[in-house]
């Protein structure tokens, strides 16, 4: 069976901000390298150009994917009520305009705050995630979106760090359109074995990160990506699939300063992009071959 899934690349693959300008150029590349999609994080949907950009996508017939993610002054897993509601009604603005730019899926981490914890998420911080999830999923719902909750390594979270711990979470804030975002880089880190986690998401895998355990080119690293994509055939992934490499180069300064990118990865973003396609082609086409075998 042929995967026709949607591919699309992080805005911060091209550039570090993501005005409409931004967006517009950005698209206008990222199309001519055959890219059907931005990933463009509404964490500040305050200041996002939201009709600028959804022009500049639709001119370049390409679509958005919305990464969120909560800090510690919004973080829906935290104990104070206070924080709690605060990061509950940023993401109702959140999803609006993530919608209003076009997006029907909302990733990253959008269930916890991405940071270094320095202890272990307690049961109440849980709770209160789940009761705001349920509401922002209704929310969703009628919006037409789904939410798809990205599971990251333990330097960044300290809730749903693993595929399984995802999966126990979506069943418990019970709606049909949340969904499991796995990410190559952070399963390299927290999965015993990705691919057992990508069959364990099943039709419950609603998203997909591709990155090298150095975020550097696809295929130069320790990932085994033939794995990889044969587990994303075997359960007939359809979904959205992203590169998601980051560079100092390249990637905001504070952005790179939270993800702890210290150096240049990589540099050219033509280059990245193009080899990433060509690389992303080569190994679906290889994993066609052997299913149809």
């Amino acid at each position: 069976m042929a995967m026709h899934n949607p591919l699309g690349t992080h805005i911060q693959v091209w550039s570090a901000t993501w005005s409409a300008d931004d967006v517009r150029r950005t698209a206008e590349r990222a199309s001519e390298c055959g890219y059907d999609f931005l990933e463009l994080p509404v964490r500040d949907p305050y200041n996002l150009e939201v009709e600028g950009i959804a022009k500049a996508l639709q001119d370049n017939n390409m679509f958005c994917c919305t990464p969120f993610l909560h800090t510690l002054e919004t973080d829906i897993g935290s104990e104070d009520k206070v924080i709690v509601a605060k990061g509950e009604a940023l993401m109702y603005d959140a999803l609006s305009a993530a919608r209003d730019m076009g997006s029907r899926h909302i990733t990253g981490p959008a269930h916890t705050a991405l940071a270094k914890h320095t202890e272990r998420r307690s049961d109440l911080g849980r709770r209160n995630a789940i009761e705001v999830l349920q509401r922002v999923a209704e929310q969703a719902r009628e919006m037409g979106m789904s939410l798809n909750f990205e599971c990251l390594n333990r330097y960044e979270s300290n809730f749903s760090t693993t595929c399984v711990e995802a999966l126990d979470m979506i069943e418990r804030v019970g709606a049909d359109n949340c969904f499991v975002h796995l990410d190559t880089f952070h399963m390299n880190i927290e999965e015993p074995d990705a691919v057992a986690a990508i069959r364990r998401a099943g039709k419950r895998l609603g998203y997909f990160h591709l990155a090298e355990n150095y975020r550097g080119y696809l295929g130069t690293g320790s990932i085994d990506f033939q794995s990889i994509f044969r587990a994303l055939a075997d359960i007939n992934y359809e979904g959205p699939i992203a590169l998601e490499v980051f560079s100092s180069a390249i990637t905001n300064p504070v952005h790179s300063a939270k993800l702890a990118i210290w150096r240049d990865t990589w540099s050219d973003s033509i280059d990245m992009a193009t080899h990433a396609m060509q690389f992303i082609r080569c190994q679906q086409s290889n994993a066609e071959r052997r299913i149809n075998l």
